[in-house]
């Protein structure tokens, strides 16, 4: 039952914002809607998707593309509802209205239904890979994305330094994110100046060595707060390298605009 947070730092044009399947649906209420676009298909059993009283039913290898801001219910039909999910974002999210059209609920089945869920299967897949590539995530958000639209892309290309340095700094940073990390540390483990690694980063992924760190540990916290509900908030800090659970709802606020359990609440 995997859920998985955006955790790059960079504003890529598309960006899966969260991201899952084999998903045990639970009742959700949403007066004021979602943020973002959010795709939901099921995979097994039934869901039923209230907008404005009227309910849709969403059976298997059915799915749903909500508009942000639209008031919405959905629950299982009867017994166990099993889903798949994606939220997008990106720096051309302003320009997906357009690319969707005003509609505000797409339904999407049979052969347009199956072509998501492989997609949306494969990213996380991606995801769970160490390290994360950003980039190919990027690209398979677009590539959901055109499912709404139609259109075909290809690979992206890998660069040699990306996967002499940045790549393996990623990976320490994504099984060891709970440690005391530093710029210092992980740039002596590819044996390279903490000079050069922040360039590294900062040519390849936009960002510092420490926003990219924060961003991660915030998108572990994000998926900790979802699925140990019961587990207390200073915890979840520590869980994820906070010693001072303070800085991490501050860091958390500035990040996501939203306090820990104001996330937790509406997700």
């Amino acid at each position: 039952m995997p859920i998985y947070f955006n955790s790059s730092p960079v504003n890529f044009p598309f960006q899966f914002d969260s991201i899952g399947n084999n998903w045990d649906q639970e009742p959700t209420l949403r007066p004021d809607g979602f943020p973002l676009y959010h795709y939901l298909q099921t995979q097994e059993g039934c869901g039923i998707l209230t907008i404005d009283g009227r309910d849709y039913t969403i059976e298997e290898n059915q799915g749903v593309l909500l508009a942000p801001g639209v008031s919405h219910a959905y629950r299982s039909a009867s017994g166990k509802w099993i889903t798949l999910f994606a939220t997008f974002s990106g720096s051309m999210s302003p320009y997906f209205s357009t690319l969707f059209g005003s509609s505000h609920l797409l339904f999407f089945e049979a052969e347009k239904a199956a072509i998501l869920r492989k997609l949306i299967d494969q990213a996380v897949l991606h995801h769970q890979e160490t390290p994360v590539n950003p980039q190919l995530l990027s690209l398979e958000c677009y590539q959901v994305l055109l499912q709404f639209t139609g259109g075909l892309q290809t690979n992206p290309s890998r660069q040699p330094a990306w996967e002499k340095y940045i790549r393996p700094v990623l990976a320490i940073i994504h099984t060891r994110y709970m440690e005391d990390l530093t710029a210092e540390a992980l740039s002596q483990e590819v044996f390279i100046t903490p000079q050069y690694l922040s360039r590294l980063f900062s040519r390849y992924l936009g960002c510092s060595v420490y926003e990219y760190l924060t961003k991660f540990r915030l998108s572990k916290a994000k998926e900790l707060l979802v699925s140990n509900r019961g587990r207390r908030i200073q915890d979840i800090a520590q869980d994820v390298g906070y010693t001072d659970a303070s800085h991490f709802v501050v860091m958390f606020r500035k990040i996501t605009g939203m306090a820990p359990s104001e996330f937790r609440r509406i997700n």
